[in-house]
C-alpha cells in the first residue's frame, strides 16, 4: 500500500558525498557568476567568456551548421543565445532552456545629478517588481555605460571593489520616523524618494551648487564625461555586496540576482557539458523578464526568430517545423515555503528548499492570468526524463490562488507553437537584494537542464 502514496524527500538524505562534493564546486562557480554578472550586460560579457573557454564561436552565416557546432549570437549586449547543433536535423525540433538575466534594480533617470543642502544626489527609476523599503540604507554600486556624443561607449562599474567607495539611499531615525510609521509599507517609501547619496565635498573655485560640480569633475577626470553625456546613458545601482554562504552548515547561498541567474548559469552549465545531442540544443538569456519581456532584448522580440530561422535555413529546413517539433524548459525561480510567512502560501502545493527543481504546469495569477499551462503530455514527458536522469523534482505553484502570482517567459515560448513548462528553483526573499537559494536546489536545477538537453524526444 505504500507504493500508492507519493512521497518527498530532502535532497541531503538521498545524495552521496561524491554528489555533495559536486554541488558544493558547483555553487563556487555559481557564486562567481552572479559577482561578475551583476547586470544584463555584465551578465552577457561574462557568459560569453565562458562559453569561449568551452569552445563556442560567435556566429556569422560562414559557420558550418552541423553535429558539434557550438555557436552564440549577442543580442546587443543585453541578451544572449547560444547553441549546440545535434545529430538531427533542425526540423525535428530543438530543446531549449531559456531563462531572464535581467533582475529588479534601480536605474538612473536621463538628468539624475543633483543637489540639495549642499549634499549631491542621483535620481533614480526603479525597474522591476521590487519592494522600495529594502533598497534603503543598504551599500549600492553603480553600473553601467555611457555613450558620448561623439559616439564612444564607457563602461562604469563602481563600489564593488573593497577599494571603491559605494552608495546609499538614507533612511529615517527611529526617533523621528512617527509619521512615516503610521503609513501602510507601499506608502512609506516613494519612488521619486529613492534618491542615491553621492557626495558632499565642494569644489573650490564655484559659487552655486559647489558639490555637484564637484562630482561633475570627478565624472569628467576619472571618464571624460559631462552632465549631458547622461542623456544617452545606460547606469543602474546594484547592491554592492557579494555572494555569500549562508547558515553555520554553508547549506544557502545570499545573493543579489538569484532571480533568474540561478536557473541561467544551470542552463549554460548544462550546455557546456552535454557534448553533441541528439537534438540540438539551445539556450536562451533574455531581458526584459521582470517588465513583460518587452523590447529588442526581450522574449518577445523578433530576435528568437531570426536567430533560429538563420540556423535553420542553413539545413534548408523550415522554422515552423522545428518550433512545432521543439520543447522549451522555462527556466525561472519560484517561491520557496517560507515558516515565518506562511499565510501567503498552500502549504501542500508550495516549493520547499533542498527538495530539488520546482515544475509549474502553470503560473500567472488568480484565475491562471498570464501562463500558458502546460498539457498533461508536457508534464508527463519531463517526468519519464527526469526520473530517467535521476532528477530531485517537484511539483509547485506560486502561492495561494487568490494571493497574487507572478508569470515567466514561458507564455511568449509556447505563442511560438513550442511545447513549453516552467521549471526553476525555489527561493526564498525573492526580489529582495538579498535573495536566498539552497545550494543543493541549485545544482539540481542545472541537472534539470542537463537532462533535457540529453533525453527529450
Amino acid at each position: 500500500m505504500e507504493a500508492l502514496l507519493y512521497k518527498q524527500k530532502n535532497l541531503w538524505d538521498t545524495l552521496s558525498d561524491t554528489e555533495k562534493a559536486e554541488i558544493t564546486a558547483y555553487c563556487e562557480d555559481y557564486k562567481v557568476f552572479l559577482d561578475r554578472g551583476k547586470t544584463e550586460r555584465a551578465c552577457v560579457r561574462y557568459a560569453i567568456e565562458l562559453a569561449e573557454r568551452a569552445g563556442f564561436q560567435e556566429y556569422n552565416t560562414n559557420i558550418d551548421i552541423k553535429p558539434g557546432t557550438k555557436f552564440y549570437v549577442n543580442n546587443r549586449g543585453m541578451a544572449l543565445y547560444l547553441a549546440v547543433i545535434g545529430k538531427e536535423p533542425l526540423s525535428a525540433g530543438v530543446n531549449i532552456a531559456a531563462a531572464h538575466i535581467d533582475s529588479p534594480k534601480l536605474d538612473l533617470k536621463p538628468l539624475p545629478l543633483y543637489e540639495d543642502s549642499e549634499l549631491a544626489y542621483f535620481k533614480t527609476h526603479y525597474y522591476g517588481g521590487l519592494r522600495k523599503h529594502q533598497w534603503v540604507a543598504i551599500p549600492l554600486s553603480l553600473h553601467g555605460v555611457v555613450v558620448t556624443r561623439d559616439g564612444e561607449t564607457i563602461e562604469i562599474a563602481i563600489g564593488d571593489d573593497p577599494a571603491d567607495p559605494c552608495f546609499t539611499i538614507t533612511d529615517l531615525l527611529p526617533h523621528l520616523s512617527k509619521d512615516q510609521n503610521k503609513k501602510a509599507l507601499s506608502e512609506s517609501f516613494t519612488g521619486e524618494g529613492l534618491n542615491v547619496l553621492i557626495g558632499g565635498e565642494p569644489i573650490a573655485d564655484g559659487d552655486k551648487d559647489r558639490i555637484k560640480l564637484n562630482i561633475l569633475r570627478i565624472l569628467q577626470e576619472r571618464y571624460g564625461i559631462t552632465e549631458e553625456d547622461f542623456l544617452s546613458a545606460e547606469l543602474t545601482f546594484v547592491p554592492s555586496y557579494p555572494a555569500r554562504d549562508v547558515g553555520l552548515d554553508r547549506n544557502f547561498i545570499g545573493a543579489y540576482g538569484q532571480d533568474d541567474r540561478a536557473c541561467a548559469y544551470a542552463a549554460l552549465r548544462a550546455l557546456f557539458e552535454v557534448g553533441t545531442p541528439e537534438k540540438t540544443a539551445i539556450v536562451v538569456l533574455a531581458d526584459k523578464e521582470e517588465t513583460g519581456s518587452d523590447g529588442v532584448s526581450g522574449m518577445q522580440s523578433q530576435a528568437f526568430e531570426h536567430f533560429m530561422e538563420d540556423i535553420c535555413a542553413a539545413q534548408d529546413g523550415k522554422l515552423t517545423h522545428c518550433f512545432a517539433n521543439s520543447f522549451c524548459l522555462s527556466m525561472d525561480i519560484t517561491n520557496g515555503f517560507d515558516p515565518n510567512y506562511p499565510e501567503v502560501s498552500e502549504k501542500r502545493n508550495n516549493a520547499k528548499l533542498n527538495y530539488g527543481v520546482s515544475v509549474l504546469k502553470y503560473t500567472g495569477a488568480r484565475g491562471k492570468g498570464g501562463t500558458s499551462d502546460a498539457s498533461a503530455e508536457t508534464v508527463g514527458k519531463l517526468r519519464r526524463v527526469f526520473d530517467k536522469a535521476g532528477v530531485t523534482w517537484q511539483m509547485a505553484e506560486l502561492g495561494k490562488v487568490d494571493q497574487g502570482g507572478g508569470g515567466t517567459v514561458a507564455m511568449h515560448m509556447a505563442r511560438r507553437n513550442i511545447d513549453t513548462i516552467d521549471a526553476g528553483l525555489p527561493l526564498l526573499s525573492t526580489h529582495a537584494p538579498f535573495e536566498i537559494a539552497a545550494k543543493a536546489d541549485c545544482y539540481m536545477t542545472y541537472q534539470a537542464a542537463l537532462a533535457v538537453f540529453r533525453g527529450m524526444e
